[in-house]
């Protein structure tokens, strides 16, 4: 599968914004979707992760309460809506593929997942 992330950009602290990740190349349905993201200097570090069918999640504490996951099978897609954005925030946000037997805490992690889209870079200014 082929992921192609879009959607991020400038927002001043306390805006919103939502990045999408469109698959190509196979099933969207049979795929459980991750979100990560990436800081200079930093590690990769998870965001959220969403089940094939959408029904089950997992987020950070991070972003508890200010970013929402959600998919559109039929149009092969992956949104994370960002809200009450903070600097901090502030990274390259890729999405992430893999399938699996069963959708559980794994998914959290970066080894978890086998494929990988380009990133789109958020910004969040002070």
């Amino acid at each position: 599968v082929q992921l192609q992330a879009s959607g991020g950009g400038l927002v001043q602290a306390g805006g919103s914004l939502r990045v999408s990740c469109v698959a190509s190349g196979d099933t969207f349905s049979t795929y459980d979707m991750g979100w990560f993201r990436q800081a200079p200097g930093k590690e990769r570090e998870f965001v959220y992760a969403i089940s094939r069918g959408g029904d089950y999640t997992y987020y950070a504490d991070s972003v508890k309460g200010r970013f929402t996951c959600s998919r559109d099978n039929a149009k092969n897609t992956v949104y994370l809506q960002m809200d009450s954005l903070k600097p901090e925030d502030t990274a390259v946000y890729y999405c992430a593929a893999e399938k699996s037997l069963f959708f559980h805490s794994r998914h959290r992690d970066v080894g978890s997942y086998g494929y990988w889209g380009q990133g789109t870079q958020v910004t969040v200014s002070s």
